[in-house]
């Protein structure tokens, strides 16, 4: 088993053998944490029987028939926007279809053979990034949580926000940076904190083959870096099976503290 690296402050997940964790186990720790690490998924009859245990896989652009995605290097989509996944080159940390109007909320990624060198996951806590930008840079949280102060897709794409707040408190993510993303002229100044504070709470994640993870696409970040070899991963996107797992959207935010009066004064 290879083991996670962690950045400061971001421990890295344990492995859960896919076919013997209970699926009440898994949904557990989508809501405690959003993310799920995996192993023993050797082949793609297991990684779709797996899939179909947890979720109501969705199509996507690039899936096969049965719903799986397979991510390699195509070598026919270098220069796309929208396409690096099907390159050997970085891709950078985003949410899953965040150019339509209602994201799948679940992703599973499972390695089937890794990189000669690089192709690491590189994933991020949306929650960890919100408070962090809460913290330290609020009015970069507030810009970031304004309705319609982001367009993502091409023409037929979607007007948003990276943060969206909900009835209930919680709060849900979604993000872009590659060319298919723009920003209202307001915000572009602050995005070099919101590109730092993913920095700072990034867990590398090294897949060996038949590990993966599973995430929550509403509360986690997920990237790559740039690889060579003949790396291959399955990917699949879809809705959890509500009678068995109900998924609250995103994540709670820390709450704010209130400012400390100043010693000595009433």
């Amino acid at each position: 088993m290879s083991h996670a690296l962690r950045a400061p402050g971001s421990a890295a997940p344990p492995f859960h053998p896919a076919a013997s964790t209970p699926v009440s186990v898994l949904a557990e720790r989508l809501r405690e944490t959003g993310l799920v690490a995996l192993e023993g998924l050797g082949a793609r009859p297991a990684v779709l029987d797996f899939a179909d245990r947890i979720m109501e896989i969705t199509a996507h652009r690039d899936s096969e028939r049965d719903g799986l995605t397979t991510i390699y290097d195509t070598r026919r989509h270098a220069n796309r926007p929208g396409y690096a996944g099907l390159t050997s080159s970085e891709l950078a940390p985003h949410t899953e279809r965040s150019g339509i109007p209602r994201p799948p909320r679940l992703l599973l990624l499972v390695c089937a053979h890794p990189a000669a060198q690089g192709g690491v996951s590189l994933l991020t806590d949306g929650q960890a990034v919100h408070d962090d930008l809460a913290a330290h840079h609020p009015e970069t949280r507030d810009l970031l949580s304004t309705h319609r102060t982001a367009f993502f897709g091409d023409a037929a794409g979607h007007a948003t926000q990276v943060f969206t707040p909900h009835a209930d408190g919680r709060v849900s993510l979604r993000l872009r940076t590659d060319a298919l993303a723009r920003w209202n002229p307001l915000l572009t100044p602050q995005l070099p904190h919101l590109h730092a504070a993913i920095r700072r709470h990034q867990i590398a994640l090294p897949l060996a083959a038949t590990q993966g993870y599973l995430l929550d696409n509403t509360r986690w970040l997920h990237a790559r870096s740039a690889f060579t070899g003949e790396r291959l991963c399955w990917r699949a996107l879809g809705e959890p099976l509500p009678q068995l797992f109900p998924l609250p959207a995103g994540f709670l935010p820390a709450p704010i503290s209130p400012p400390r009066s100043s010693e000595g004064v009433s």
